[in-house]
């Protein structure tokens, strides 16, 4: 079940792709699914789509990938600075903070332990660069299934966090606590 794969997100339209599928396309059918409520993204276009991940490939401090299971598309990873995206001025960040979203492309047929194998392998990536320290995310306070998850590789919950659009939980993971988890 390990073998995941992570590309760069393309965010160019199909047109000037020429594929059969873009990944804003792909991704569009992900975040629009109703298992994906908490990405909160339910109700969004293609263009909206489109335009969150040419804006995303454009910045500084964002980083978009689609992440691999074979060959087949399965599952969106973000990485992000915390110190300028999502939780700034919201909490202390250190040095080597890294901060991650990730989603599982939605499926009628699940894997038991598929979404374990993927929020592994996203960590695994991150710390691959020996300068991220601390991994943070920030997930709805709701979205307990997630929390289990994080809890599972390493992660500590550290607050409940206001953010505009959601109450979140704010969590940290160190190098140690995810290899910890990994034994």
């Amino acid at each position: 079940m390990n073998r995941f794969t992570i590309r760069p997100f393309d965010p160019s339209p199909r047109s000037s792709r020429g594929g059969p599928t873009s990944d804003a396309e792909l991704v569009h059918g992900w975040v629009t699914h109703p298992k994906s409520v908490y990405w909160m993204m339910q109700d969004v276009s293609l263009t909206d789509v489109e335009r969150e991940y040419m804006a995303i490939a454009a910045a500084e401090h964002h980083d978009a990938f689609i992440g691999l299971h074979g060959s087949t598309p399965a599952f969106l990873m973000e990485r992000y600075d915390p110190a300028y995206v999502e939780l700034k001025g919201l909490y202390e960040p250190e040095a080597g903070d890294v901060g991650m979203h990730f989603l599982v492309a939605p499926t009628d047929t699940p894997v038991h332990g598929f979404t374990r194998a993927v929020i592994t392998a996203v960590m695994t990536e991150l710390f691959a660069d020996p300068a991220t320290r601390r991994v943070v995310v920030e997930p709805d306070i709701r979205n307990t299934a997630v929390h289990e998850l994080n809890k599972a590789v390493g992660f500590e919950a550290v607050r409940e966090l206001a953010k505009p659009e959601k109450t979140a939980l704010l969590s940290v993971c160190t190098r140690a606590a995810f290899e910890g988890a990994r034994r």
